[in-house]
């Protein structure tokens, strides 16, 4: 039974890859938690997670609550919620708890501790703010909550929502308008899809930044986003940033810059990359990289340039190790660099990312940084160029449609 009158939309795109992340929890009395960036498909995954379960506990009753509904309104504190949990649950059987963008209702860490305590409640949630874990639940429910993080399409997934061949025209539409669900609906043209994008984007900044930090100075903000979007995949500190952007007449101190990158990243416009040192084993304190979580919003906010096809690059191998499961910093090794090393259950890869290597002292340099590594774990360069031969002292080389696809 489904409480709230909830009609299920037909025809939705299956995302197996996260449907298997929550399933093995699906009636445990733990929290399941999805966070990600406005518009990338929370809403839906919680549908195919509802499906599931009318699919396989036909007994259980379903409560839905989504605040971007009015209906939905009136729950605004931790007690509205609790009390119309209460009120609807079933007196029988398992009562299954879906609140969608939970950041939006005061206090709510209060609320799922105590319906928690309720092992005939199984609960879900979605939101579109970092602070969910770093601080909202964490701080009240350590243990009693799994988080997945929730990404634009991969474009394995991007080439299957659109029905598309797997080719290089589909890899170049992928790379400009990035992986938002939504644009199934839309016709892939610029105007159209970049038009939407900059709606998506204001969205974000406004609810999830400006609304929720009562930011004054919006229109640093906005210039911090195109600067990030100028120099994806730049290293740059707080302060380097401070002094760019002093020099263009927009004046702001380090701290502040600091602040207002990490409510960027708190509401994963961008995702903030720090560097490792792969000789003393320690992170570097100052010094990360950004990199957007949609490509496209990216694009629509500065262009879809020419001279920028390897940062572009960089950003969409960067969000596929992400999508893939992996934990990912930056290398150093003395002052150079090797662009990511990723991580995922005690298991290393690391990866240096150019558009071409034909050029002998830019092979040296993307082989050379890798071959002084001295562990065995896997190393490989992905290029833009489709290459099929010998590796290069055991490093492979691979092309970026085969990387995405694997």
């Amino acid at each position: 039974m489904i409480e709230n009158n909830l009609v299920i939309p037909d025809n939705i795109h299956k995302r197996s890859h996260y449907l298997e992340k929550v399933r093995p929890f699906i009636g445990q009395n733990i929290i399941k938690v999805l966070t990600g960036q406005r518009r990338v498909g929370k809403s839906y995954l919680l549908f195919q997670i509802i499906q599931w379960i009318k699919e396989n506990d036909s007994s259980g009753t379903i409560i839905y609550i989504n605040k971007e509904d009015l209906a939905f309104s009136f729950i605004k504190t931790a007690q509205d919620l609790h009390e119309y949990v209460q009120a609807h649950k079933a007196k029988s059987g398992k009562t299954y708890v879906f609140i969608d963008e939970i950041q939006d209702i005061e206090n709510f860490g209060d609320a799922l501790r105590s319906l928690l305590l309720q092992t005939n409640l199984d609960l879900y949630c979605t939101g579109s703010n970092a602070n969910l874990l770093s601080g909202d639940i964490a701080g009240h429910l350590s243990g009693r909550y799994i988080a997945i993080e929730v990404f634009s399409l991969a474009y394995p997934e991007f080439i299957s929502f659109h029905g598309l061949t797997e080719n290089e025209e589909s890899l170049n539409k992928y790379l400009k308008f990035g992986g938002l669900p939504y644009l199934i609906h839309l016709e892939l043209k610029d105007e159209v899809v970049f038009e939407y994008l900059k709606n998506i984007y204001q969205s974000i900044v406004y609810r999830d930044i400006i609304n929720r930090y009562a930011i004054r100075n919006v229109n640093f903000l906005e210039q911090l986003v195109l600067f990030l979007a100028a120099h994806t995949g730049s290293i740059f500190s707080a302060k380097k940033i401070s002094d760019f952007l002093k020099s263009q007449r927009v004046k702001m101190a380090p701290n502040q810059v600091q602040n207002y990158i990490q409510h960027l990243v708190n509401a994963f416009l961008v995702h903030k990359v720090g560097r490792y040192d792969l000789i003393g084993k320690r992170l570097f304190e100052i010094g990360e990289k950004y990199y957007f979580e949609n490509l496209g919003i990216r694009n629509g906010l500065w262009g879809f340039r020419l001279e920028d096809r390897g940062k572009i690059m960089e950003n969409v191998v960067y969000n596929h190790l992400l999508f893939k499961g992996y934990k990912v910093q930056v290398g150093m090794l003395g002052n150079k660099e090797v662009d990511f090393i990723a991580e995922k259950e005690g298991e290393k890869l690391y990866v240096q990312v150019a558009l071409t290597i034909n050029d002998p002292a830019t092979l040296e340099r993307e082989f050379g940084n890798l071959k002084q590594i001295k562990d065995n774990y896997p190393k490989k360069v992905v290029t833009m160029e489709s290459f099929s031969g010998n590796t290069v002292a055991g490093i492979e080389t691979q092309d970026l449609r085969s990387f995405l696809l694997t």
